[in-house]
Protein backbone atom coordinates (compact mmCIF):
# COMPACT_ATOMS: atom_id res chain seq x y z
CA UNK A 1 0.00 0.00 0.00
CA UNK A 2 0.96 3.56 -0.94
CA UNK A 3 1.61 6.58 0.96
CA UNK A 4 -1.91 7.92 -1.12
CA UNK A 5 -3.54 4.88 0.14
CA UNK A 6 -2.66 5.56 3.55
CA UNK A 7 -3.60 9.00 3.17
CA UNK A 8 -7.22 8.12 1.27
CA UNK A 9 -7.93 5.66 4.51
CA UNK A 10 -6.93 8.64 6.88
CA UNK A 11 -8.91 10.98 5.38
CA UNK A 12 -11.37 8.23 5.72
CA UNK A 13 -11.19 7.56 9.69
CA UNK A 14 -11.34 11.28 10.66
CA UNK A 15 -15.63 11.54 10.13
CA UNK A 16 -15.34 8.10 12.27
CA UNK A 17 -13.08 9.93 15.10
CA UNK A 18 -15.56 13.19 14.75
CA UNK A 19 -18.88 11.06 15.10
CA UNK A 20 -18.03 9.10 18.39
CA UNK A 21 -16.49 12.91 19.72
CA UNK A 22 -20.08 14.54 18.87
CA UNK A 23 -22.07 10.93 20.23
CA UNK A 24 -20.42 11.43 23.33
CA UNK A 25 -20.51 15.51 23.59
CA UNK A 26 -23.09 16.56 20.80
CA UNK A 27 -23.02 20.19 20.14
CA UNK A 28 -23.63 22.36 16.87
CA UNK A 29 -20.05 23.30 15.98
CA UNK A 30 -18.74 19.51 16.08
CA UNK A 31 -22.42 18.90 14.18
CA UNK A 32 -21.75 21.55 11.23
CA UNK A 33 -18.15 20.14 11.07
CA UNK A 34 -19.28 16.44 10.28
CA UNK A 35 -20.56 17.81 6.79
CA UNK A 36 -17.14 18.99 5.15
CA UNK A 37 -15.42 16.53 7.02
CA UNK A 38 -17.88 13.24 5.50
CA UNK A 39 -17.41 15.15 1.75
CA UNK A 40 -13.68 14.66 2.65
CA UNK A 41 -13.93 11.06 3.25
CA UNK A 42 -15.76 10.65 0.37
CA UNK A 43 -13.61 12.49 -2.12
CA UNK A 44 -10.41 10.25 -0.32
CA UNK A 45 -12.23 6.94 -0.57
CA UNK A 46 -13.06 7.72 -4.50
CA UNK A 47 -9.57 9.15 -4.83
CA UNK A 48 -8.35 5.75 -3.51
CA UNK A 49 -10.12 3.54 -5.31
CA UNK A 50 -9.43 5.55 -9.11
CA UNK A 51 -5.63 5.51 -7.92
CA UNK A 52 -5.97 1.59 -7.64
CA UNK A 53 -7.46 1.60 -11.16
CA UNK A 54 -4.89 3.74 -12.58
CA UNK A 55 -2.30 1.40 -11.36
CA UNK A 56 -4.56 -2.18 -12.82
CA UNK A 57 -4.34 -0.24 -16.26
CA UNK A 58 -0.72 0.54 -15.89
CA UNK A 59 0.02 -2.90 -15.12
CA UNK A 60 -2.00 -4.34 -17.74
CA UNK A 61 -0.73 -1.58 -20.24
CA UNK A 62 2.99 -2.90 -19.34
CA UNK A 63 2.42 -6.46 -20.37
CA UNK A 64 4.00 -7.18 -24.02
CA UNK A 65 0.52 -9.01 -24.55
CA UNK A 66 -2.13 -6.43 -23.05
CA UNK A 67 -4.59 -8.74 -20.81
CA UNK A 68 -6.81 -8.52 -17.74
CA UNK A 69 -6.05 -11.54 -16.05
CA UNK A 70 -6.02 -13.25 -12.37
CA UNK A 71 -3.35 -10.07 -11.29
CA UNK A 72 -5.22 -7.52 -12.76
CA UNK A 73 -8.50 -8.71 -11.04
CA UNK A 74 -6.74 -9.31 -7.93
CA UNK A 75 -5.93 -5.35 -7.96
CA UNK A 76 -9.34 -3.92 -9.15
CA UNK A 77 -10.66 -6.33 -6.24
CA UNK A 78 -8.20 -4.21 -4.03
CA UNK A 79 -8.67 -1.33 -5.52
CA UNK A 80 -12.38 -1.72 -4.15
CA UNK A 81 -11.31 -1.67 -1.06
CA UNK A 82 -11.40 1.93 -0.50
CA UNK A 83 -14.49 2.67 -1.06
CA UNK A 84 -16.32 -0.11 1.34
CA UNK A 85 -13.71 1.23 3.70
CA UNK A 86 -14.37 4.62 3.15
CA UNK A 87 -18.04 4.17 2.80
CA UNK A 88 -17.98 1.84 5.84
CA UNK A 89 -16.63 4.37 7.97
CA UNK A 90 -18.93 6.96 7.14
CA UNK A 91 -22.03 4.92 7.92
CA UNK A 92 -20.45 4.36 11.59
CA UNK A 93 -19.78 7.87 12.26
CA UNK A 94 -23.56 9.12 10.84
CA UNK A 95 -24.48 6.40 12.72
CA UNK A 96 -22.63 7.57 16.26
CA UNK A 97 -24.19 11.22 15.17
CA UNK A 98 -27.37 9.81 15.28
CA UNK A 99 -27.06 8.53 18.45
CA UNK A 100 -25.62 12.01 19.55
CA UNK A 101 -28.60 13.85 17.98
CA UNK A 102 -30.73 11.21 20.14
CA UNK A 103 -29.27 12.15 23.08
CA UNK A 104 -29.63 16.03 22.86
CA UNK A 105 -27.04 18.80 23.52
CA UNK A 106 -24.88 18.91 26.46
CA UNK A 107 -25.41 21.63 29.08
CA UNK A 108 -22.31 22.98 30.87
Amino acid sequence: MGPAAILSMLVCLLPLGFGILYAARPTEQRLALMRPISLAAIFGALHGCALGFVNVFRNIAEKEVATFDNISFVGAAESLVMLFFGFGCLMLAWLCVAIGLWRGPQTR
